[in-house]
């Protein structure tokens, strides 16, 4: 330029905007999920999933700190008690990586401390003094971040809860750090009463490495129910090509798809979001073509904590009294008769 200044450099301001994003948001990727990166893909969905992105300093309207309610559910330390027969309990808030969609993204991160052992025995209380709790889902941050000692412990307590019937865990270790599945992991799991379950949360068929596919089947060796949670992500995994290889993938290797979630309104994760109409055609695409063992539900957490349902397509028109209008996984319509007395 003429009186000799530089002009801004777009590299430069790239780092400075990737700089305040780490800043303000955690950011970890396992060694399992950094080999997998594709310099050569422009639209890499491990980058895009666990690899900060500029779009995320712009929070849009309605995105919310807290979008699915947890702290107006809370009321103890580590506890979340939204429906009547289960509770979330919140260990820790450290994850092996922080997905950039995280819908508790302003709550983990490094540092996120574990529940000290009063705060724990306090949770735990909580959980003994309701009988009509039936179920107990360990989330966080990841539980299995913690040491199989604590890890054990905590699922021995509530192993000794009369009214529990389920013990379920929320993780991603299994793919993402497949090497913390142990011998000692497998066996904290146990339980002399109890079901365990593990929600496997995974959203790309790509994350299922020979590795975690072998973590995967020592859990179900040692007995523990799967399942699976994907969010539904622009760019990561927005066709029904994808959802279907990664589905058909779960179930062979012996884990049910449970949940597909809409994303939630977290603040600046409006880059990952679909519309609700993309989800649902989506969803009625892999109807026909996908054994009902890899329909996950699609869901969507009400924003402020109202709670979770099914926003699928629904192929039934009409009424009991003027009879229904059905329509077939091809889009085609059928009559079924109306009820008679």
């Amino acid at each position: 330029m003429p009186d000799g200044t530089r002009s801004p450099d777009p590299e430069d301001n790239e780092q400075a905007a990737l700089a305040e994003v780490a800043r303000r948001y955690a950011v970890a990727i396992t060694p399992a999920m950094a080999a997998l990166i594709d310099p050569a893909d422009q639209a890499d969905p491990i980058v895009r999933q666990f690899l900060p992105d500029a779009a995320e300093l712009e929070t849009q309207p309605g995105e919310l700190a807290d979008p699915i309610g947890d702290v107006a559910h809370s009321p103890v330390r580590g506890i979340v008690h939204r429906y009547p027969d289960r509770v979330l309990l919140k260990l820790l808030h450290a994850c092996p990586v922080y997905c950039r969609f995280c819908f508790r993204r302003e709550m983990v991160g490094p540092g996120g401390e574990a529940l000290s052992p009063g705060e724990l025995a306090a949770a735990l209380d909580y959980i003994r003094e309701r009988p009509a709790i039936w179920e107990a889902i360990l989330t966080g941050g990841d539980p299995l971040l913690l040491s199989p000692r604590r890890l054990g412990e905590t699922i021995g307590a509530l192993d000794a809860i009369d009214h529990l019937g389920v013990i379920r865990l929320h993780t991603r270790v299994p793919t993402v750090a497949p090497e913390r599945i142990t011998p000692p992991l497998l066996a904290a799991l146990a339980t002399d009463d109890k079901a365990v379950w593990l929600a496997l949360h995974v959203n790309h068929p790509r994350e299922l490495t020979p590795a975690g596919l072998a973590a995967i089947r020592d859990l179900a060796r040692a007995g523990v129910a799967l399942v699976s949670q994907t969010v539904l992500l622009k760019g990561v995994n927005d066709d029904a090509a994808t959802l279907e290889t990664l589905f058909r993938a779960l179930v062979k290797a012996r884990v049910k798809p449970y949940y597909l979630h809409h994303a939630d309104l977290a603040p600046g994760t409006a880059h990952f979001r679909t519309t609700l109409g993309a989800g649902q055609a989506l969803v009625a695409a892999l109807r026909g073509r996908l054994s009902g063992l890899c329909q996950p539900s699609y869901v969507l957490d009400i924003p402020g904590g109202h709670g979770k349902v099914p926003v699928g397509p629904c192929h039934l028109e009409g009424s009991d009294a003027g009879g229904w209008r059905v329509t077939d996984p091809a889009g085609r319509a059928h009559a079924y008769p109306p009820l008679r007395d």
